[in-house]
C-alpha cells in the first residue's frame, strides 16, 4: 500500500481541536457551528467520529452522550436519526453526521478525522475488532474533494483505513502512555503503543502526537523517515510557541492561534 503524503496545506493551518468551539457563543466542541467558525477565521479543523446504532458516521468525542448533552448511555446505542435529534450542551444544535460535516467544509480548509477506537465491554481497547466505523468513514468520503486526513490511537483502525481508502493520508495519533492514566490499558499495550511500531504497517505519513512528549526519539526517528510530525492540544500562545519548536503543526483551542498561510 502507497504511502499517501499529508497535504501542504495541513502544516500551514492550525487545526481547531474539534472545530473552533466557544460553548459560551453557542458552539461546543465538533458542532457544526465550531465547524463553520473555523471555516470563517481560515483554521483547520480536527473532529472525532462515532458510528451509531444504524452503522453512520457521527461527529462527536466521547463514546456515551452524558457530558456534551443533555441526554446519556451510549452513542452506539442510538440511531443516526435520534443523534441527530439530541441537542448539544449549550447550542440548539443536535449531533451531526460526518456527511454534514465534509458538505459544510466543501474542501475548503484542510479536515483531520480522528476515528475513536470502538471498544465496547465485550473488546478489548486499541484491538483489533475494527471495520464497521471505518467502512462508515471511507463511504462518507468517497468523492470528497479537498484537503482530508485521517488519524486514529488505534493502529489496527488505521490500518483498516489504508484498506478502504487507500487514497487518503492517514497518521496515528500518540502519546507517552503513562501507566496510570491509559484507560484500561494493560502494561503490555503501552509498551507497544508508546513506542510507535505500527507506523510502517499503516503506511502512514504523519503523526498527531501528545505536544508535552514532543523530544521523544521515536519522533526524530520518523521525522528522518519523512513523516509530519502535528501534536496536540496546545492551549495558549506561549504553548503553541514551545510546542512548534518539536512540532510541524497543532491542534489548538481556547484561544485564537495565528494561521501562517
Amino acid at each position: 500500500m502507497p504511502r499517501v503524503p499529508l497535504p501542504a496545506d495541513f502544516l500551514r493551518r492550525p487545526l481547531a481541536h474539534r472545530a473552533y468551539h466557544d460553548r459560551a457563543a453557542g458552539r461546543p466542541e465538533n458542532s457544526r457551528a465550531a465547524v463553520k467558525a473555523a471555516v470563517d477565521a481560515g483554521y483547520g479543523i480536527e473532529i472525532d467520529l462515532q458510528l451509531s446504532l444504524d452503522g453512520v458516521a457521527m461527529v462527536f468525542h466521547d463514546d456515551d452522550l452524558n457530558r456534551l448533552t443533555m441526554d446519556a448511555g451510549p452513542v452506539r446505542a442510538r440511531t443516526a436519526a435520534q443523534l441527530s435529534a439530541i441537542r448539544l450542551r449549550d447550542s440548539i444544535e443536535g449531533i451531526p453526521t460526518f456527511a454534514e460535516i465534509l458538505s459544510i467544509v466543501a474542501g475548503k480548509v484542510p479536515l483531520l478525522v480522528e476515528i475513536k477506537d470502538q471498544h465496547d465491554p465485550d473488546h478489548t481497547p486499541m484491538g483489533p475488532v475494527v471495520g464497521k466505523l471505518e467502512a462508515a468513514a471511507a463511504a462518507d468520503l468517497a468523492g470528497y474533494r479537498g484537503p482530508v486526513a485521517v488519524m486514529s490511537f488505534n493502529p489496527n483502525s488505521v490500518a483498516e483505513m489504508a484498506r478502504l481508502a487507500p487514497d487518503v493520508p492517514r497518521g496515528i495519533t500518540t502519546w507517552e502512555y503513562p501507566q496510570d492514566n491509559s484507560e484500561g490499558l494493560s502494561p503490555e499495550v503501552c509498551d507497544h503503543l508508546r513506542a510507535i511500531p505500527d507506523y510502517d504497517r499503516c503506511d502512514a505519513s504523519f503523526v498527531s502526537h501528545h505536544w508535552l512528549d514532543l523530544d521523544r526519539p521515536r519522533l526524530a526517528e520518523l521525522r528522518t523517515q519523512g513523516a509530519a510530525i502535528l501534536c496536540w492540544t496546545i492551549r495558549s500562545a506561549q504553548d503553541e510557541a514551545v510546542a512548534r519548536k518539536g512540532a510541524d503543526n497543532m491542534t489548538f483551542e481556547g484561544y485564537p492561534a495565528n494561521v501562517h498561510v
